[in-house]
């Protein structure tokens, strides 16, 4: 905490200036004590990179394998008189002899440090401060007693000692860049967003104060941001001991990526760092919120007396509805930016895990595993919506959503609703860390890895035994195919079901090739978690169309995960690269990029809630008692809807009807030019003709009242049509009549539904019916 005689005028009260980071392996949720170790840092580096050339060579030596001839092993140079540990301040520093032989192999140091005679001093230097990095991190995992924090030390500290064998800038070898989440948390905070209409939340919640205090907000902000950048993270297991429901595969993943990017960094500056409030968002802020928030305003209330009138006023009042606004922001169009892993600095050890809600793991072994790229802003993202008429008020909205985010007015319980979603059981577990999922694949460049590989194997097995009829070579050829990746569901470390498909990126389609969960855990919805999670990997890699081919027991699964038989990909698109199979159904489904899809019912729960509310606020203003109707006592029959008291009061609306053009010339061109879009439209070639009786046989049996489109055209020629309603109607009987004769599947079918679509747009365009 600041003393309050060092606050500028319209600072914050609360200030950083006495932070510091916090080294790895210190305890605590501040950084606290960390900067003389971090001090100690910059002055060994300051000084070994002063010391003589010889020196320094000694040093790299300790790194550098021996280049000696005869391809010797020795992977550093150790030498006959270490020095005693705890060095002695006393004893005079010996001269470096480059040929004094290794304890190890016996050749010189100069063997094991010949490629660096031409090396620059610069480059020198760069080497030996990764070499303090190096010892460094080797004291932190012997100090650390968290498994999780050693995993990630020692994984650090064999990525920093190979950049040294190879003289390479060190590289996390991660399938995923930073930023990890859009928006930041610096965004949410106090960029200015376009969210619901409203620019930056500190100046929206704070409008009404003047000028000045509005300044001091901000500033509380900026430090807000600060502290975070500099907070301790607790490890994953003293999380899971505190809060044991939540997303434990979730904050493990956020823990890892903090610590190789935004905390070793700040001590192992080999290592590229990275603000924790510019590549985190609201999932990382939601777990450090409540506990952060809660001791800077039990620091601030114990040292309000220290403070003026008005910032203590400002503190404590205005600062808890600041931060409040931060972590309650309501979402972007799409904030979901699916995230492909952790950090994943050494798979051979180690897996990633999925994060769950937002983000899911993605294992991949071999470099055919595409980098996580930001998918492209969508243009409701860009560019405010214009408001209509009948539109709810922004205000109206936040306050409806304030009551029903408020965990007090929603009780908790632990079973679930009779009306939930079909994945809503499953995507709990996974917030428990019960499940995960991976996508994976063989490889044949990559050493395989054997975890992958006995998931795969169990995936070989779960689509076998769930799918009998398909021949068992041709699944195992399939999985192990290094051109097919598999969406994997894991529990309790065993496979328990998966997705195999094919991406075609060149032809903008997936084919969908096996799909099965296990008998004795179905009907818990994971098939559909499983699907959504599918989707969401392909709008992060920019595929938004599936095909499969589904057998009779699948065609309903497939139905309710947004599948039918109208395809949209262009036929030319995906044959000759698909697999046809005897007996079964092809299916499409076209992804949309602006919907999350693993939180997609969460959402319509949600704005089922919203409007139910509304409807009873509606209903409690509406709810007067209207004088009953004399007027049928004086003898009226009838009278208009509108005049009924109150009818219009309840949002009645009198019904609309399309627009009757009265001038013959003006009807007659109109419909002239809806009708040559139609004819001229890629799917009205079988309509263009009467049927022919030699092509389709006992057709005129089956349609009563045969039309086409050269019939309309003399129809139209001979002035037949005198309203829009005669017109309408001989254009939907081609449609019926196609769809009465036709199978479903045919492709006489789909022209008819696709031009239909299309023939009423252009109807709607002229004005002949309401939009």
């Amino acid at each position: 905490m600041a003393d309050s005689a060092g606050i500028q005028q319209g600072s914050p009260a609360i200030g950083a200036a006495g932070l510091v980071p916090a080294a790895p392996g210190a305890g605590g949720t501040e950084g606290s004590g960390a900067a003389g170790g971090s001090a100690r840092i910059a002055v060994k580096k300051a000084q070994l990179r002063s010391s003589p050339r010889p020196k320094k060579l000694e040093k790299l030596g300790v790194y550098s394998s021996c280049k000696a001839e005869g391809a010797c092993k020795c992977n550093g140079w150790k030498s006959q008189n270490p020095p005693p540990t705890p060095p002695r301040t006393d004893q005079p520093s010996s001269t470096v002899n480059l040929q004094e032989p290794c304890r190890s192999c016996s050749h010189t140091l100069g063997d094991h440090v010949t490629h660096l005679e031409n090396v620059s001093e610069e480059e020198m230097n760069r080497l030996l401060g990764i070499v303090l990095d190096v010892e460094y991190l080797y004291t932190c995992v012997h100090k650390e007693e968290d498994a999780d924090t050693k995993q990630v030390y020692f994984s650090l500290f064999k990525l920093l000692r190979k950049s040294i064998l190879q003289m390479g800038k060190p590289m996390l070898e991660a399938q995923e860049s930073p930023p990890f989440e859009k928006p930041s948390i610096e965004e949410v905070i106090t960029s200015s967003m376009c969210i619901n209409g409203v620019n930056n939340f500190v100046q929206y919640k704070f409008s009404h104060l003047p000028s000045k205090e509005r300044q001091t907000i901000m500033e509380l902000a900026k430090m807000f941001l600060n502290q975070i950048n500099y907070w301790q993270l607790e490890t994953p297991s003293q999380r899971r001991q505190r809060v044991p429901n939540e997303d434990a595969a979730g904050y493990k993943a956020n823990y890892t990526r903090w610590l190789c990017y935004c905390n070793v960094p700040q001590f192992c500056d080999s290592l590229p760092r990275y603000e924790t409030t510019q590549i985190f968002g609201q999932t990382l802020l939601r777990s450090v919120f409540t506990v952060m928030r809660k001791q800077l305003l039990e620091q601030a209330r114990q040292e309000k007396d220290k403070l003026p009138p008005e910032k203590r006023t400002l503190i404590l009042t205005h600062f808890p509805k600041a931060t409040r606004s931060f972590i309650s922001a309501p979402p972007v169009a799409r904030p979901l930016y699916y995230s492909t892993s952790p950090v994943t600095v050494d798979q051979s050890t180690c897996g990633s895990v999925s994060p769950a809600r937002k983000t899911v793991s993605v294992l991949e072994p071999s470099p055919v595993g595409e980098k996580r790229k930001p998918t492209e802003p969508l243009p409701h993202e860009e560019i405010k919506r214009p408001r209509v008429v009948g539109d709810i008020p922004v205000e109206l909205i936040n306050e409806v959503m304030a009551t029903i985010t408020d965990p007090a007015a929603i009780p908790e319980t632990s079973l679930l609703s009779a009306h939930s979603a079909r994945d809503e059981a499953a995507r709990l577990e996974e917030r428990r860390g019960v499940i995960e999922f991976h996508v994976i694949g063989n490889s044949l460049n990559q050493k395989p890895n054997k975890r992958i590989l006995m998931w795969l194997v169990g995936l070989q097995n779960v689509f076998s035994h769930q799918l009998p009829r398909m021949p068992k070579e041709y699944i195992t050829r399939l999985v192990f195919d290094p051109k097919h990746k598999t969406l994997s569901l894991i529990k309790d470390g065993r496979v328990i079901g998966g997705i195999c498909f094919r991406m075609f990126p060149s032809q903008g389609f997936t084919e969908i090739v096996f799909c099965a969960v296990t008998s004795n855990e179905q009907v818990k919805g994971y098939g559909t978690h499983l699907m959504n999670h599918l989707k969401e990997y392909h709008i992060k890699h920019e595929i938004l169309n599936f095909l499969t081919y589904a057998d009779e027991y699948a065609i309903g699964y497939f139905k309710k995960q947004g599948f039918s038989k109208d395809i949209k990909v262009p036929k030319a698109k995906y044959v000759g690269y698909i697999k046809d199979y005897e007996g079964a159904t092809l299916m499409g489904c076209e992804l949309n990029a602006s919907i999350p899809y693993t939180e997609f019912s969460v959402i319509i729960k949600k704005q089922k809630e919203i409007i139910k509310k509304l409807i009873e606020r509606k209903q409690a203003q509406i709810r007067k008692v209207y004088p009953g109707l004399s007027c049928f006592k004086e003898g009226v029959r009838q009278i208009p809807i509108e005049n009924i008291p109150g009818i219009r009061e309840t949002g009645w609306k009198p019904v609309g009807k399309g627009k009757e053009l009265k001038d013959p010339d003006q009807l007659y061109s109109t419909l002239k030019t809806i009708l040559q879009h139609v004819k001229s439209h890629p799917n009205a070639w079988p309509f263009m003709e009467p049927v022919k009786k030699t092509e389709a046989p006992g057709y005129y049996q089956v349609i009563r009242f045969p039309m086409d489109l050269k019939t309309m055209s003399e129809r139209l020629k001979s002035r037949y049509y005198t309203t829009r309603k005669l017109f309408m109607a001989d254009m939907q009987r081609i449609f019926t009549n196609c769809r009465e004769y036709n199978p479903p599947e045919s492709e006489y079918y789909k022209c008819a539904n696709l031009l239909e679509k299309f023939f009423y747009t252009k109807i709607k365009e002229a004005g002949l019916i309401e939009k």
